[in-house]
């Protein structure tokens, strides 16, 4: 009998620190490439107590004011009081902007006798498998089900007293490989003060309990299809007014098992917000995605994760590799080699084959970088599974 055992994967709300300089960093990159595809951007935010941090390596021919794109995201967020622990109108907005090194981008830019290079060295991976229909493992799908559902009813004001600041958390019970049911639920969500309405903070926390389970919950298990235990922990701590960058200085890149597979899938260390594609921390860690999924959707393996590494400055992959983790329906050095032939896995071949020159990504600083239905998401498309799938024949 195949063993049981539990898997847990987080994923965090817009609202979250970490999450609103992801989406900040993302912001200042888009309005880069709307007027400069070209452009090279690697930029860092840090969000405080009524302050925003930007600072990062930009060149570019083109200007963008990024005070205004910092205001636009935080309101756009719904940070717009200060007692949510930020206000989009309010907030001190500091720059430190340099270049990009010119040591690097002599590796990295394309002439005449010198293919565009790896941004830097590194390695990137990507993961499929079959248990949903986005081709995702279930705990982080779930959490990030759960994430968006609290943005939803926030901004729809169903909930109106949601503030943007939260975290969810799924704990899966698997049965060999597979998911057979939802052990626990675990949410934190920031929320108004209620105590004229509940001078007893235990009778406010039960409110919360109650309409986050209810609204929340529920709509979003009942959704998935699978089992579930009705053992759900809402705000643990009994309360959660305080937050934001009030409550916790938020970094660009700290999230980044949020943004991939929630620890499902081994992870290289690289972010991804605030990078243009040249970085293939981003773009091989999407096509490494995007050849994961498709050799899934041909179906010559239920689960694959696929290793790419590279060189700064070179660009051929160091590195290919796959791992079908005893589901392949070829073994897996066949499947590499069908990988090396059908993929293109150059920095500038990856960034034509995807349209990566384009400013999609704010969209996709939150709520997971893959498992998305979101026609920007060219690495999300199974366009090379039917070509994958005629090797089985």
């Amino acid at each position: 009998m195949p063993d049981r055992h539990l898997f847990t994967s987080e994923s965090v709300t817009e609202g979250h620190p970490d999450k609103v300089c992801d989406q900040i960093s993302d912001a200042i990159l888009d309005g880069i490439l709307r007027d400069d595809p070209n452009g090279r951007v690697a930029c860092e935010t840090l969000a405080t107590t009524g302050l925003i941090l930007v600072s990062g390596e930009i060149s570019t021919s083109t200007y963008v004011d990024i005070p205004s794109l910092v205001r636009k995201t935080l309101a756009d967020i719904g940070y717009t009081r200060a007692s949510y622990g930020i206000s989009a109108t309010k907030a001190a907005v500091l720059t430190s902007i340099d270049e990009q090194s010119p040591e690097i981008a002599q590796g990295v830019d394309e002439s005449e006798d010198h293919e565009q290079g790896a941004g830097d060295q590194g390695l990137m991976f990507g993961f499929a498998c079959d248990e949903t229909p986005e081709l995702m493992p279930v705990p982080i799908q779930l959490a990030h089900g759960l994430t968006k559902r609290l943005a939803e009813l926030r901004k729809s004001e169903e909930l109106p007293w949601l503030r943007p600041d939260g975290k969810t958390q799924v704990t899966v019970e698997y049965e060999g490989d597979r998911p057979v049911k939802v052990k626990k639920v675990v949410v934190a969500t920031q929320h108004d003060d209620l105590s004229d309405a509940y001078p007893d903070v235990s009778m406010e926390h039960q409110f919360i309990t109650r309409e986050v389970v209810e609204h929340v919950v529920l709509p979003v298990l009942v959704k998935s299809g699978l089992d579930f235990e009705e053992h759900f922990i809402v705000n643990g701590t009994g309360r959660f007014v305080m937050g934001g960058p009030q409550a916790d200085t938020g970094l660009t890149g700290r999230k980044i098992i949020v943004d991939t597979y929630g620890g499902y899938a081994r992870h290289g260390g690289g972010a991804f917000s605030g990078k243009d594609p040249s970085k293939v921390d981003r773009s091989a860690a999407y096509m490494a995605r995007y050849i994961a999924k498709n050799i899934v959707g041909a179906q010559l393996a239920r689960r694959c994760e696929v290793q790419l590494a590279y060189s700064i400055g070179v660009a051929d992959p160091l590195s290919v590799s796959v791992d079908t983790l005893g589901t392949g329906q070829l073994e897996d050095e066949q499947i590499r080699e069908i990988i090396l032939k059908e993929f293109p896995l150059r920095p500038r071949e990856i960034i034509r084959h995807l349209d990566l020159l384009r400013p999609i990504y704010q969209k996709t600083a939150a709520y997971g970088h893959f498992g998305r239905e979101d026609e920007d998401f060219t690495w999300e498309l199974l366009d090379k599974a039917e070509a994958l799938a005629s090797y089985m024949k």
